[in-house]
């Protein structure tokens, strides 16, 4: 118990030491690459999976039945706003960053997960994914994780995102257990979020905010609703108001959820929001205050064309 109570308060206190350093992280590492981009269209994906029928098993992922797999990548490349974290997974952060790469460049993302598949191993952007045989074993095997379940390249995404990127939250959990997707070796972040997509899509990030401090706007909606015009808005928030029907106060003080935001206006005091929230959108309403106090993390993520950013 004494152990327990200790272990709690060195992570409290790391994470606030962290969260201080993601501050001046967030709000000015800027991509400074200047790769040439190439990207894809949905229709360009589902024109490259119509010309895989089938695949042998793979002696890397024993778990992963070929007609799952194919069956998981087409549903993802024809309809990508259904992916889904599962049910009681940290897997969130890895679900939104899929959303971007679906919808960035989804030939990118079917070739890299067939090459995954087959090989166990294959290259995203700047990153030599190379799993572990812990997540070889598990991936395909997952359980009680709802659709997720009949999901096996997502789960194989998912862990290997998880097995490759670390963050401070990860430092007491570096090594895959079963269960571990529930609990802090799958958590996400705020400045790991970014640095994922900085190194593994065509985008180049500027995030404001952190783990534990809002973010350093005057007008929290003025400057999302400004920065929406270029660029794909990502929100790190406090997710409980997702399920109240009052916005009046907050269970916990701390950022656990990520969405993409769609839409945002306002008329009067009443802030309306549209965003994808995880197999689907989803629309809430709140006033200006609401939205500052949950939101802990904005992300504007725009494109790099041809080299110029």
């Amino acid at each position: 118990m004494i152990l327990s109570k200790i272990y709690v308060r060195v992570f409290f206190l790391i994470s606030i030491c962290f969260s201080v350093l993601n501050v001046s992280v967030a709000s000015s590492e800027i991509c400074t690459d200047s790769d040439t981009s190439i990207t894809s269209s949905k229709w360009q994906a589902i024109a490259f999976i119509k010309t895989i029928d089938t695949l042998p098993s793979s002696i890397y992922w024993p778990n992963v039945k070929p007609k799952l797999f194919l069956e998981n990548l087409r549903s993802n490349i024809y309809s990508p706003l259904k992916i889904y974290e599962g049910i009681s997974t940290n897997f969130c952060g890895y679900a939104a960053l899929s959303y971007l790469l679906l919808h960035d460049d989804p030939v990118g993302y079917a070739k890299f997960m067939i090459q995954l598949f087959q090989q166990g191993e294959a290259t995203m952007g700047k990153v030599l994914f190379h799993p572990s045989t812990a997540i070889n074993q598990t991936a395909g095997a997952l359980k009680f994780k709802g659709v997720l379940d009949i999901r096996p390249a997502d789960q194989m995404w998912f862990l290997s995102l998880a097995d490759h990127f670390k963050g401070y939250l990860n430092v007491f959990d570096h090594r895959y257990d079963a269960g571990d997707e529930d609990k802090l070796w799958a958590s996400v972040n705020y400045a790991k979020f970014n640095r994922m997509v900085r190194e593994l899509l065509h985008y180049k990030v500027d995030a404001k905010g952190s783990d534990m401090i809002h973010p350093g706007t005057s007008n929290t909606y003025e400057y999302i609703k400004s920065k929406m015009k270029s660029g794909v808005m990502v929100l790190y928030v406090n997710n409980t108001f997702l399920y109240k029907k009052k916005h009046t106060a907050l269970k916990l003080g701390f950022p656990t959820h990520y969405i993409i935001l769609q839409d945002i206006n306002k008329t009067g005091e009443t802030i309306t929001i549209t965003y994808w929230d995880y197999g689907g959108r989803s629309l809430r309403q709140m006033t200006p205050a609401f939205l500052r106090r949950i939101t802990f993390g904005i992300s504007h993520c725009t494109k790099k064309l041809n080299g110029v950013e």
